[in-house]
């Protein structure tokens, strides 16, 4: 499910969804408002939400993002 296996796809393995999900994060947003974004770019081939968080959960798992204080999803390339 992270990764791609002869029954998931590359484009639908988590690990794929979350560099997705990262590479629309240019600047800090609401979640919601990276959904959107991520939901217009993935037309093509729908996501469903829950697969959205999964990918979400992934990168705060590997602390790629984090929530500020405003709640917020920002990158965290960079961070100490």
């Amino acid at each position: 499910m992270i990764l791609p296996t002869k029954n998931i796809s590359p484009d639908r393995a988590l690990l794929t969804l979350a560099g997705k999900v990262f590479k629309t994060l240019t600047y800090p947003r609401t979640i919601s408002g990276v959904w959107d974004e991520f939901r217009a770019q993935q037309e093509a081939r729908p996501v469903s939400y829950a697969f959205f968080i999964l990918a979400i959960d992934l990168l705060f798992l590997i602390k790629l993002v984090s929530l500020d204080d405003n709640g917020l999803l920002r990158r965290r390339i960079g961070d100490q």
